[in-house]
């Protein structure tokens, strides 16, 4: 007879509760079982200490008997200690697949990367833009400073040839 411990659903509807149980492997999930190790209350915080409550020198004797927990119990059991050292030594599955995720997933994110770098391309052109326009603005400005700078030296200029103009105009009027 090929034992497991294992877990056999209680509660009602949407409020699991789950006792460990010793049963035969070929009974169903949550019928006949042979002896009641304990409970498991997923409802609880994990850092409860209900959430798991286990009779470890029970376990031992099973396991010793032949018992193999599944492996949620087996992961319960690793947990826990008696005499020091461990109940059990789990050890996790090898599939990596089985965290990937699927093909709708894997189009979500990247559209997702897609729109991302497209917004990032938009910034950048709206950042050079702002630049080019800055950059125009300063020309405009120093053109505009120089333009000024020219009339002032051009002013200053007229005026000291216009002055001889003016009195050679005003010596004529006089010799007239």
């Amino acid at each position: 007879m090929a034992l497991k411990i294992r877990l056999a659903r209680g509660g009602s509807k949407k409020r699991p509760f789950y006792s460990v149980v010793v049963a035969d492997s070929r009974m169903p999930r949550d019928g006949r079982f042979i002896e009641k190790l304990g409970t498991y209350d997923p409802r609880q915080p994990k850092d409860s200490e209900n959430r798991v409550k286990i009779d470890g020198e029970k376990a031992v004797a099973w396991i010793a008997k032949g018992a193999k927990p599944t492996d949620r119990v087996a992961r319960f059991l690793s947990h826990m200690e008696v005499e020091g050292s461990p109940i059990y030594t789990w050890k996790a599955g090898n599939n990596p697949n089985k965290g990937e995720p699927g093909t709708k997933a894997k189009e979500r994110i990247e559209e997702k990367a897609e729109k991302e770098v497209a917004r990032k391309e938009a910034e950048a052109e709206a950042k050079e833009a702002a630049k080019a326009a800055k950059a125009e603005a300063k020309a405009a400005a120093e053109a505009e400073k120089a333009a000024e700078a020219e009339a002032e030296a051009a002013a200053e200029e007229a005026p000291a040839e216009e002055a001889p103009a003016e009195e050679a105009a005003a010596e004529e009027e006089k010799s007239e």
